[in-house]
C-alpha cells in the first residue's frame, strides 16, 4: 500500500509523538474527496481548533489497484484536505511533500486504510515546534508543578473539611536542597499528647501534596518540644511519627520517608521561654530535605 505525505520540513514522525495530536478522515473506495458526513466533521474540527497549527497531512489508500494509481489517489486525498483547511488554520510555510510507500501499517479493516490523517500541535507548543518535529534536538526543560490554593476531603465520618493551603510553602519545599530545613508552621497538637489539632491538617496536605508532585523528594521528620527541660513521654518523636504515619496511610513510600525526636535537645529561643511566640518556635516540627 502507497501513501503520501505533506510534511513541514520534517522527516516521518515516530506517532508516539502525535498519539494525541491527530485527526483522521476516511474516504470512500477509490474517492479522492470526502463524502458529507466527513466534510461536517472537519468543518467542525476546524471551528473548535481555530488555534492549532498543522504539521503534517498523512494520506493513505486500501491494498486495492496499483501502486501508481494508490499513489496517486492518496496524493489527491492530500491536497483535498489541504484545500479544505488552506487559510483557515495556520499552516508552516516551508512545506514540502514526501511519501513514505509501504512504511504504512496496513490494517485489516480496509475501511481504516482509506483515510487523511491530520498532524497538529497547540498553542502552547509553538515556541518548542522545531523540537516537537524533530528539526532540533529537545532541551532539557524544567518542569513546571502546580498546587491548588484550596483541598476539599471527606472525613472519616462522611463530612468534608475544606483548607486553604499555602502554595509558597509547598514550592519552597519543592525547590529546597538536600540539608535544608523547614519548619510545619502552624502545624499543632493537642496539648500534650501527639493528635494533630484538626484545624492543622490543612498542613499535613500541603506536605502530601509536595510529596506526591515531586517523586525524587525525600524527608527526614523532626520532632521538637518546649517549655520543659527534658522530654519524659517522649512527645517530639510520637509528633514527628504522626506526620510521618500520615503519609505513609496516603501511599507516600516509607523508603521516601523518616522520623526522629530531639525533645528539648534543639531549641530556638532559651528555656524557659519568655512569650508565647517564644514556645511556638521551640514547639515544633520540621522536614530537612534529605534528596530533592
Amino acid at each position: 500500500m502507497k501513501h503520501y505525505l505533506i510534511l513541514f520540513l520534517l522527516t516521518f514522525l515516530n506517532c508516539q509523538i502525535w498519539a494525541q495530536q491527530q485527526f483522521p478522515l476516511y474516504f470512500e473506495t477509490n474517492k479522492p474527496t470526502l463524502n458529507k458526513a466527513e466534510t461536517d466533521k472537519l468543518q467542525s474540527w476546524i471551528k473548535a481548533n481555530s488555534q492549532v497549527k498543522i504539521v503534517a497531512i498523512n494520506g493513505f489508500t486500501d491494498e486495492d489497484g496499483t501502486s501508481l494509481h494508490n499513489d496517486t489517489l492518496a496524493k489527491k486525498r492530500v491536497d483535498h484536505i489541504f484545500g479544505l483547511v488552506n487559510g483557515k488554520i495556520k499552516l508552516r510555510e516551508d512545506f514540502k511533500t514526501r511519501s513514505f510507500g509501504e512504511k504504512h501499517v496496513q490494517s485489516p479493516n480496509k475501511a481504516e486504510n482509506r483515510k487523511a490523517v491530520i498532524f497538529y500541535i497547540t498553542p502552547d507548543q509553538f515556541a518548542y515546534e522545531d523540537e516537537i518535529l524533530g528539526i532540533v534536538p529537545p532541551k532539557p526543560r524544567e518542569r513546571v508543578v502546580t498546587y491548588p490554593e484550596r483541598l476539599t476531603v471527606e472525613n472519616p465520618d462522611g463530612s468534608k473539611s475544606e483548607y486553604r493551603l499555602n502554595i509558597d510553602f509547598m514550592k519552597e519545599v519543592a525547590t529546597a536542597k538536600t540539608g535544608d530545613k523547614l519548619t510545619l508552621t502552624n502545624l499543632n497538637f493537642l496539648i500534650n499528647t501527639f493528635a494533630i489539632a484538626p484545624p492543622s491538617r490543612g498542613k499535613l496536605f500541603e506536605l502530601l501534596l509536595v510529596m506526591q508532585k515531586n517523586p525524587d523528594l525525600k524527608i527526614d521528620i523532626q520532632g521538637h518540644l518546649c517549655c520543659s527541660t527534658n522530654d519524659r513521654l517522649d512527645l517530639s518523636t510520637k509528633r514527628a511519627k504522626a506526620v510521618y504515619q500520615f503519609l505513609i496511610a496516603n501511599d507516600i513510600d516509607k523508603s521516601r520517608l523518616s522520623y526522629r525526636g530531639f525533645g528539648v535537645s534543639q531549641p530556638k529561643f532559651a528555656i524557659p521561654e519568655q512569650n508565647e511566640d517564644e514556645r511556638a518556635g521551640n514547639r515544633r516540627v520540621e522536614i530537612m530535605i534529605m534528596a530533592n
